[in-house]
Formats: C-alpha cells, structure tokens, sequence
C-alpha cells in the first residue's frame, strides 16, 4: 500500500549541544550534572519531489539509560559513536511511508542489528542497553514526524488517522486474546484527545535537593532561582511533587516520603508520587512504606497518585509478580515499558500503568499509548530534565495522551538558563506558573516549534550525511 502523502529520508545531520546543571540531581546510584543533548535535522521529500526539514533532539541521559560502574565518559562516548552511525543510517534509509509506519520499521528492522553489529566493533566491557540505543534514535524519530507535518502544512498530531497511515495499528499491535480489544480499522488518533490550553505540572525533588531554607549550606549558585523546596512551590505554585528515592534504605526512603508530604501539605500542593528508579529488588520493601505510611501518615498516602519504577527495568531478566503493589497504589512502568510489547508482559506481572516518553522515539510513545489505553491502562508522561527543542515534543505527547495528571518537567529547575532562547518564543512551557505549564503558543506544522523564530546559532555538525 502506498499514498501520494508518504515520505523517505532524504538526508540527515546531528549536533551535540552540551548543557550543565546548576545544581546536581542524583538518582538511583548515579548523579548528573551535565548531559549533551543530540539534536537532528531530516530532509525528507514525498512523491511528487516536495521536500521540508524536520528537528528532533533527545538528552543523552547516560546515567538514566545506562546505569553502570563502567566509567561515565566511556559510556557517553559510546553513545555519541552510536548516534553517529544512526545519521549515516537514517539518511540511507530508503523505505516509504508515513512516520510512525517508518519509524517501527527501523526501531524493530535496522536498530537491534546496528546494535549488535556495533557491540561487536566497539570492544566495550559490557553491553550498550537497548534502551540506550532508543534514546540514541529518538531525535531522529522526533525529526522524521515533524518534517512530515511541516511537508504537509498540519500539526503531526492531525496526521495519525486513516487520511494519512497506510496502515491501521492492527498489523503492529497484537491485544491480549482474552481482552476483547481489536486494532482494526483502528489508528493512533482513535486513542488521543483534543490537547488542552494548560497542562497542570510536576517537580522533581531529586535525592540531593535540599527542601527547607535551613538546609541551606551556602554552596549553592546564587543565580536568581530558588534553592529549596519550599522556594520552589511558593515561587510556581506547584500542586505536583515527585519524590525520588534511594530503593536500598527503606528508613531515608520513609522519612523523605514524610518530609518532603508535611512540606506539600503547608505549602498547599495536592499530589505526591514516588519513583525508585529501579533499585528495588522486592515488592515488600515498596509494600512496607506503603503500609507504614497508611497507618502513620494517612493524608501523605492519600496524596501519593502512583508508584513509579520500582524494580529492575529489564523485566524478562527480571520477572516480577507485582500485584501487590498495584493492590496498594497504581504503579507505572517507566524504564521497562521500551516498547508495547513489554508493556503488555508489565500488565501480565500486574503494571497498572505506563509512563512514556519522547527519548524513547515518539513511534514507540504511541504505540505503547494506544495499546496500553486500549488495554485500560493509565499514562502518564514523564520528563528526561528536557530542555530547548526536546521540551516541545514531550508536552505535545502529554497533552494528547490524556495522562492521570498533566505532566512533568524539570529541565526548570536544573537548567533554566539552556532554554532561554525557545522560552522567547515559548515562554509558558519553560516557566511554571499557579502549577501549570501554558501550551498557547503551541501550533503550526510539525511538532509546532516555530524554529525560525527560535535564533538559536548551532555548533558545526557531528556529521552530515545523503542529500541535501
């Protein structure tokens, strides 16, 4: 099947924009406190010889994608040399299609080989995960849905429908027998709603953050923002906290739980949720708080709406029955929910939700969406700290995806500065203001970027690669 609208990639180009944080924000058992984001532009052309540019950038968040004692910059290496194969890829990448058919051909097709094939060469101590390598195609894949809205004149998001697909979900997806859901004749727009003008807002409180004034020690920057938690819900009006946690001290854990709860009942925020990043190796440490809590802070559990990746991400190394804990809270798939397919085996352990994300391919977000709402499933979206261009593709999935409550973003807070020159054009998805994010400005072709207005000079290219 083909249509007059489809696409190729014509050519590709990446740049690496480094960024630092203005204070460190650990979790599980790493700290980050710069990342590099990959940015990339695709030139596609359609059938009558059309052509338009599409961007995309993700963070390389090496400490969130590849969690391991081998030496950080050994890793961070690694993933530029990957991202720099993928643009030589990307732009021989001769197949037709709209971009979510494209996109699931390359990351299920070309992705898991270039992987191997590239384990193989690099000599590494140990394996590059898989989902590094998705955060390392995701601007690409970012880049190829903007170029096709921007080709056609329309917001992608008006794009997933029967007018522009080939195909409907049916030939990707596969629902689980007993459920009685089908994907025929059905299309990702099926399962999206109309984007709201605002979108309420969630912080991060990292491992480090200190939350009253009197923890306040002086080594902080003195740049204007605030530097505490209190500070911080007082100066946007926050209503959503999220909590991240050590997984391997359930005495710290509990206590940051209760402080971080009494700060958010004075303050006047209304909702907590808790994120283990993976470090948790059995359900009852996760029940134990939870049960704890219950009967000595019931206000705080009452305010906790989800449990966030508690255990091990690689689910088929590490099968679960995790019921227990969803009986308690609802409790989301992050790290492990790479793809639909994982997500169906995360509801089959007892997940309740999933939280997806743009760094892991806007193709792979809405197929995991459609599937996991198609299922009953809850979403949310959760950040990768996005700064600059990343920040747009992530709210727009939030706002059509119909999440328990808005969406996260922290790039804010660890580094404000990065964005300033998007913030110009979009200054309501950079600042948080009565616990909101305010998403007007947002439209026009593509993912809405508006990136002529944003005169942001970049770095010479890593590479370039095709024709341009």
């Amino acid at each position: 099947m083909s249509k007059p609208t489809d696409i190729r990639v014509r050519a590709a180009q990446l740049f690496f924009l480094p960024v630092k944080t203005r204070v460190p924000l650990k979790f599980g058992a790493e700290t980050l406190n710069s990342v590099t984001c990959a940015r990339v532009c695709l030139r596609v052309e359609d059938r009558q010889g059309r052509t338009a540019l599409g961007w995309g950038e993700t963070p390389l968040s090496v400490q969130w994608v590849w969690p391991s004692a081998f030496a950080h910059q050994a890793r961070l290496r690694a993933m530029y040399q990957f991202s720099t194969a993928l643009t030589g890829a990307w732009a021989a990448f001769e197949d037709w299609g709209h971009p979510l058919e494209l996109g699931a051909r390359f990351v299920d097709g070309l992705l898991p080989e270039m992987l191997r094939a590239f384990q193989e060469a690099a000599g590494l101590p140990e394996s590059m995960p898989h989902l590094a390598a998705l955060v390392c195609c995701s601007p690409f894949d970012l880049a190829l849905h903007d170029a096709y809205g921007k080709l056609h004149g329309v917001p992608v998001y008006d794009t997933y429908n029967a007018h522009y697909m080939n195909e409907s979900l049916a030939p990707r997806l596969e629902s689980i027998r007993e459920s009685g859901v089908s994907f025929q004749d059905r299309y990702p727009g099926d399962y999206l709603q109309p984007p709201p003008q605002s979108l309420p807002v969630w912080h991060l409180v990292g491992g480090l953050d200190w939350l009253t004034p009197e923890e306040n020690d002086g080594s902080g920057p003195e740049d204007g923002y605030p530097l505490d938690l209190r500070a911080w819900i007082r100066r946007d009006g926050l209503k959503c906290l999220k909590i991240k946690l050590r997984g391997v001290d359930a005495d710290w854990d509990y206590d940051r739980i209760v402080r971080v709860g009494r700060i958010a009942i004075e303050e006047g925020a209304d909702w907590l949720s808790t994120d283990f990043n993976c470090t948790v190796r059995d359900p009852g440490y996760v029940n134990a708080i939870l049960d704890r809590l219950l009967v000595e802070q019931p206000r705080i559990y009452g305010m906790i709406l989800y449990v966030e990746q508690p255990f091990p991400y690689d689910l088929e190394a590490h099968p679960m029955d995790v019921r227990s804990v969803s009986a308690r809270k609802p409790l989301f798939m992050d790290e492990s929910a790479h793809d639909w397919r994982l997500v169906r085996y995360g509801r089959e352990l007892g997940w309740s939700g999933v939280a997806l994300k743009t760094c892991k391919t806007q193709t792979g977000a809405l197929l995991s969406l459609c599937w996991a709402k198609a299922h009953g499933m809850t979403l949310m979206v959760q950040d990768l700290t996005n700064p600059m261009l990343a920040q747009i593709p992530h709210v727009q999935l939030a706002a059509h995806a119909g999440t328990i409550m808005g969406v996260e973003c922290n790039a804010m807070q660890f580094y404000p500065e990065a964005s300033t020159l998007e913030a110009a054009v979009h200054p309501g998805l950079y600042t948080r203001r009565n616990g909101l994010l305010d998403l007007s400005t947002l439209g026009g072709p593509g993912f809405g970027y508006a990136i002529e207005k944003i005169k942001r000079p970049l770095p010479e290219s890593v590479v370039d690669a095709g024709s341009w």
